[in-house]
């Protein structure tokens, strides 16, 4: 596994897990276990009682004896299909409550990831986990394991009918079965890693056409459809070639399984007409043994149907299972920095992300309580990335970035939403409610708080327009939402969150220049005595900030407050002079100007 793809549970851990979640619901278990084992016996007693009624024939007993034992027969069959019936449906509700563990505890160990850790590995691999993974453990635990279980538990009672009828036919049953346990061995030592091997190549697929979708507008911009479609055309071949091979893989193990469900009915007329012949079994028990043969050609089929989707299963399971084994976000025992810690230091900070080069290196920043600190400069200079560290998302390679003494990155993610919250231009509107997307960040607000949140953001009005007010769903089938209003949302989260810091990362890029100023003056309000730090694209950001800091190239170049700056006249008071008036014509009013000219 590279160190970009989430982590692959081991054999050993899946069958940990799978004993985990079967003693977590263990007497459904043991109830399906014992249900299949009667219906599995009462399934028995047909054959053999219908072997009796031939040797009471061969004997010279009347009708009366057949129709006696036939009645039995009946019952016998009424009450196996009675059992099996409650057997499947106590199986299927075990199954169900299993999987909605497995969902669960799935969605958890999502949420504890790490940013860093999803977006190095991509959201298609996780996406993919939790889709097309998570729905075929299901289909293992509804269908497959209730199916087995009965299966199995059939053709155990059957051989071990035989065995009871004659030794002798029942050692020659096992061993004229033989074909089908070389054939399940080939098939077991390579299943697991092809079907690894698919489920990544489809993890690929998805995430290759995920950033694609989402980057689309870029792939215009800068003509890269044609590069954009030879790699989702590699990504799908890989995946063919994958699932052609697992395919190869059934295409060689069940042929002679088929083969060999005839050769054991086969032996045992054989064998059983010889020790016939020979005055040592009776007639009636050869053809017992015989129908119980045949009737063990159903449950081994299922059995060994069942097996090769539990390889595909085990391998999604496998894949699910991982996920326990990432990185979590911050240490289980939590440090919790100091009552009075709201002070944030960034101490000689280098950072370099895997596939390029240094994007901090060396910065040193001390961020006061309460303080308001704006962070400019232009694109690629580590803007961004300072503010992941200061979130906690990414650790820095060298340095430390501390909240009251302790590291950010050590924190627990409930500790560290107490102290730091990021907000950046990413935002998302859940399915539900307007009070259900609010209520994520603080389940226990009540109305008031809620209005509040959204007073505080400027979104008071347009919520108050809809249909339902707070309880208007929101979504495909509700009220739909453009950028602006998704964006008023998460920050009325972050309102009601309340940390001690926030960290703005552009986080009003996509509102208008009075939404966005008006939202920003709320916030300083409602954020009285907090501490801001935002990356300010618009310079009025810097100057409402009590101080500003400039980065060049991954360093920290100029700090102190917006008058100070402009005065020293460097970098930052370029950027004012001109975003503040003094800009360079516009192509736009470059035209203009030459039209009115002409």
């Amino acid at each position: 596994m590279s160190a970009t793809q989430l982590p692959v549970a081991t054999a050993a851990d899946v069958r940990r897990a799978a004993v985990r979640l079967i003693r977590a619901d263990v007497r459904a278990f043991v109830a399906v276990l014992l249900l299949n084992s009667a219906a599995a016996g009462a399934g028995l007693v047909a054959p053999w009682l219908l072997g009796r009624i031939i040797d009471e024939v061969r004997a010279g007993a009347g009708v009366s004896a057949v129709d006696r034992l036939g009645l039995v027969i009946v019952v016998c069959a009424v009450a196996q299909l009675l059992l099996a019936r409650w057997a499947r449906y106590v199986g299927y509700r075990f199954g169900e409550r299993t999987l909605a563990r497995v969902r669960e505890e799935f969605v958890d160990r999502a949420l504890a990831l790490p940013a860093s850790v999803v977006e190095r590995a991509g959201t298609g691999d996780l996406t993919a986990r939790g889709t097309a993974d998570v729905s075929a453990v299901g289909t293992t635990l509804r269908d497959a394991g209730p199916e087995l279980l009965i299966a199995s538990v059939q053709c155990l009672f059957i051989i071990g009918a035989v065995f009871a009828l004659d030794p002798l036919l029942g050692l020659s049953a096992v061993l004229a079965q033989t074909g089908i346990w070389f054939a399940l061995r080939w098939y077991l030592r390579r299943a697991r890693t092809a079907y690894l091997a698919e489920g990544s190549a489809n993890s690929e697929v998805a995430e290759i056409l995920s950033a694609t979708a989402s980057g689309a507008r870029t792939v215009e911009a800068f003509g890269l459809a044609e590069r954009r479609v030879a790699v989702s055309r590699d990504a799908l071949d890989n995946s063919r070639s994958r699932r052609l091979h697992t395919l190869y893989l059934r295409t060689v193990f069940f042929p002679p399984v088929e083969v060999s469900y005839v050769l054991p009915v086969v032996v045992v007329l054989v064998v059983g007409g010889a020790l016939h012949g020979q005055g040592t079994i009776s007639l009636g028990a050869v053809v017992a043994a015989a129908l119980y043969l045949r009737q063990l050609e159903a449950p081994l089929d299922e059995v060994l149907t069942w097996t090769e989707q539990l390889q595909s299963s085990g391998a999604s399971f496998a894949r699910v299972e991982g996920l326990g084994r990432a990185p979590r976000g911050g240490s289980e025992a939590s440090p919790v920095p100091v009552p009075e810690g709201d002070r944030i230091d960034v101490t000689g900070v280098r950072y370099a992300y895997d596939r390029g080069g240094e994007v901090l290196r060396g910065v040193d920043l001390t961020v006061r309580p309460g303080e308001r600190l704006a962070v400019v400069g232009p694109s690629g200079a580590g803007k961004t990335t300072l503010c992941r560290l200061l979130a906690g998302i990414d650790e820095p390679r060298s340095g430390t970035v501390t909240v009251g003494g302790v590291p950010v990155s050590s924190l627990g993610p409930e500790e560290l939403r107490r102290q730091v919250v990021l907000v950046t231009q990413e935002h998302h509107v859940f399915l539900g409610t307007v009070r259900d997307n609010l209520l994520i960040a603080e389940p226990a607000a009540t109305d008031v708080e809620l209005w509040a949140a959204l007073a505080a953001v400027g979104a008071a009005d347009w919520v108050r327009e809809l249909p339902a007010g707070l309880d208007t769903a929101l979504g495909p089938d509700g009220e739909s939402t453009d950028g602006s209003r998704a964006q008023q949302l998460a920050l009325a989260r972050v309102v009601l969150a309340d940390p001690h810091t926030l960290i703005l990362d552009e986080a009003t890029a996509l509102l208008d220049p009075t939404t966005a100023r008006h939202t920003e003056r709320a916030l300083a309000a409602v954020l009285e005595g907090r501490t801001v730090i935002a990356i300010a694209h618009r310079l009025h950001t810097a100057h409402d900030a009590d101080r500003v800091a400039v980065m060049e190239e991954g360093l920290i170049t100029e700090l102190g407050t917006h008058e100070g700056l402009v005065t020293a006249g460097g970098a930052y008071a370029a950027l004012w002079r001109s975003w503040h008036g003094e800009q360079q014509p516009t192509s736009t009013e470059k035209i203009g100007s030459m039209q009115k000219n002409e």
